[in-house]
């Protein structure tokens, strides 16, 4: 490479200004944006599939202004590209608004000859923007989607159909309120956007640094506590931002230096902050908002059923993630910490514990009451609760600033606007790409519906099983963790709840709820897949470690979480009996599972007082008796395997420490 090359970009000082007028740009748009969806929330003054038009529109334009200000000045064509995109992007579904009447009632099934030009420019635009925001992988599926949908004749035995015409397509597309303006567009735009504004201000007003503070102060009191700082933050911040690979680079940022200068490896920095970011994606209340599109899909099932549903599941997923992580640390880090006051940082100014407590707890508790207590719609809900955040968010240090001297009301008044603005912003920023995919999503699913694909894929996915249940929901496993493909939890979990929880409830009976939460976890899981595992691609380049070897540590790891979704399917009580008995004792059955396969793994030098490593063998024992534990159908047989399990752990401990170590000698 020449000296030339080498050097970085000359900015000019137009550059410089270019990009400052688009940052500024992104600030205006992404008021407006949230401005809108406010506006809908206090009056919903339009019909939902007519406000889903308006609301991505939103999001696009949100994302090609950012994109255009993070892009090297000297990019001109992908520039104007842009440019294009963003007057596409807006300018189709505002037709869309302005002749929803026409287009909902009179004109269905067919489309003008302009309609059929300008419905094509804008599929081609959400195929772009679709590829530029997740890569080649879903642009591929959605190009593969559409040649199915229109080539379908060419298909001969059970897939084939009778083929769809180009302009249908375009039509179904984008025309109808169907498409890429269909329910699970209408989903994100009612149920889930304003909890990407809800994450947004949090960030704004400073709740991701208290959240990581908080989680780094473990490190004083557990030997393996910096670890689990990545476990704790990314099981707060997962929750609510909707997006492994935004959690696993937000809190990895963090967690993944400190871990690193703490004495562990690479690849195990990166592969422990690659699951936690995962598991962030289940944890109630928000569930990475796929909760709302679950109640939603599911008929007779409200939110505070997938609520309860999915508390002892996501706490046997973190404690186990927090047993392999102990594991894990105890072998790689010193006797000695580390210095983490110098890592967090000095406690700011005026900070306390109960200050901050109001400010960040309320809000929480108000979305807990409104959507768990009063019952009240999620988009209420989610409207007070953004309005309590920014009340004790801004509020709280305006208050404080009238009683102590030492702080100007001026000066915290205007960094409370500034806050609240940068709030405003990255919520928009956060939410601009969910939405491009959500369309894009909802167009593929919409368009195979067309072709009888999901009824068809029933019938071929037990066809290939033979009918038995394991083999099919095997089979299930591996398709949702293909389709997975690393996107947003919500997109994610709908394409695979449309495609494949139709097959496990309707040839086998399963409960609904257990199916949906088969699919969700096993669609999660597909971020720390390979080939793909966008969580591990994310963490490996904070970590600056090897791709293979992260992915190998986030599944050995992760083991155990890619057994619970069969938990769901061979002991349903767990999501299905609320919090009754059953579901207490199977929850802890399975938990003791999970914990005996990830001492077979993950074996360390006297974790918890255990003497070990153990050989190969002693370590099969484990993990068979842990997944037998957790998925056998019957309570009592599992019960035996935990007992089993726990005894052999007790012999460890009486075992001479020179046994052991010829174990090792002879094992590995």
């Amino acid at each position: 490479m020449s000296e030339t090359q080498s050097e970085p970009p000359v900015w000019s000082p137009l550059d410089f200004q270019r990009e400052h007028l688009l940052n500024n740009l992104v600030l205006v748009v992404s008021l407006l944006f949230w401005l809108r969806i406010l506006l809908y929330a206090v009056i919903q003054d339009a019909p939902r599939a007519k406000y889903g038009a308006v609301f991505l529109a939103g999001g696009i334009l949100v994302y090609v202004i950012k994109e255009l200000h993070d892009l090297d000045g000297a990019k001109r064509l992908e520039r104007v590209g842009l440019w294009l995109c963003g007057l596409v992007g807006v300018a189709v579904p505002s037709y869309v608004w302005l002749n929803y009447e026409v287009l909902e009632t009179t004109r269905v099934g067919y489309a003008l000859d302009h309609e059929y030009l300008i419905g094509g420019l804008f599929a081609l635009v959400i195929l772009y923007l679709t590829y530029r925001a997740f890569g080649a992988a879903f642009a591929a599926v959605m190009i593969l989607a559409v040649l199915y949908a229109h080539y379908g004749n060419l298909i001969t035995g059970l897939l084939g159909h009778g083929g769809i015409g180009v302009e249908q397509i375009i039509n179904v597309l984008t025309m109808e309120f169907d498409g890429f303006f269909g329910s699970i567009t209408q989903v994100v735009a009612v149920k889930v956007a304003l909890f990407l504004l809800y994450a947004g201000l949090m960030r704004g007003y400073g709740a991701f640094e208290l959240i990581m503070r908080l989680s780094f102060q473990t490190a004083k009191y557990l030997r393996s506590g910096v670890a689990q700082s990545a476990v704790t933050s990314s099981l707060i911040v997962g929750s609510i931002n909707g997006a492994q690979t935004a959690n696993a680079a937000m809190t990895g940022s963090f967690t993944i230096p400190l871990m690193k200068e703490s004495g562990m490896r690479s690849e195990s920095a990166g592969g422990i902050e690659a699951v936690a970011s995962s598991g962030g994606q289940i944890m109630p209340p928000v569930m990475g908002a796929a909760a709302f599109v679950m109640a939603s899909l599911i008929p007779g099932i409200g939110y505070v059923d997938v609520l309860v549903a999915g508390i002892i599941p996501a706490l046997v997923f973190y404690i186990s993630v927090a047993v392999g992580v102990h594991y894990m640390a105890i072998k790689q880090l010193p006797d000695s910490g580390i210095d983490i006051e110098s890592r967090i940082g000095d406690i700011p100014e005026g900070y306390h514990p109960a200050i901050e407590a109001i400010r960040f707890g309320v809000p929480f508790a108000v979305l807990l009451y409104t959507l768990g207590i009063a019952q009240w719609t999620v988009l209420t809900s989610a409207l007070y609760t953004c309005v309590a955040m920014i009340a004790t968010g801004a509020g709280v240090p305006l208050i404080l600033s009238l009683v102590r001297s030492d702080v100007g009301f001026a000066e915290t008044g205007w960094e409370a606007l500034t806050n609240t603005v940068s709030g405003f912003k990255f919520g928009a920023v956060s939410i601009a790409p969910i939405v491009i995919i959500i369309a894009a999503v909802n167009g593929i699913v919409d368009l195979l519906n067309a072709t009888g694909l999901p009824g068809k894929l029933s019938l071929a996915m037990v066809s290939v099983a033979g009918g038995v249940l394991l083999f099919t929901v095997i089979l299930a496993m591996a398709v949702c963790l293909v389709l997975g493909l690393g996107m947003p939890t919500v997109a994610a979990y709908t394409i695979v709840a449309l495609l494949i929880a139709p097959t496990l409830t309707g040839e086998f009976g399963i409960d609904p709820l257990a199916a949906h939460f088969f699919v969700l976890y096993a669609a999660i899981l597909s971020g720390i897949t390979p080939p793909i595992a966008i969580a591990v691609v994310v963490t490996t380049g904070i970590a600056e470690s090897n791709f293979w070897k992260t992915a190998l540590e986030a599944l050995k790891l992760g083991l155990p979480l890619f057994i619970l979704p069969f938990t769901f399917v061979y002991n349903p009580e767990i999501v299905t009996d609320g919090f009754s008995l059953a579901t207490a004792g199977s929850g802890l059955v399975v938990l003791l599972g999970a914990i005996a396969i990830t001492h077979g793994l993950n074996c360390a030098p006297r974790p918890f007082g255990i003497p070990s490593p153990i050989g190969y063998g002693a370590r099969a024992v484990y993990v068979a008796l842990g997944i037998f534990a957790m998925v056998w159908p019957t309570l009592m047989p599992r019960l035996g395997a935990v007992v089993v399990a726990l005894v052999l752990m007790a012999l460890q401990t009486v075992v001479p420490r020179e046994a052991t170590v010829d174990t090792v000698a002879q094992g590995d």
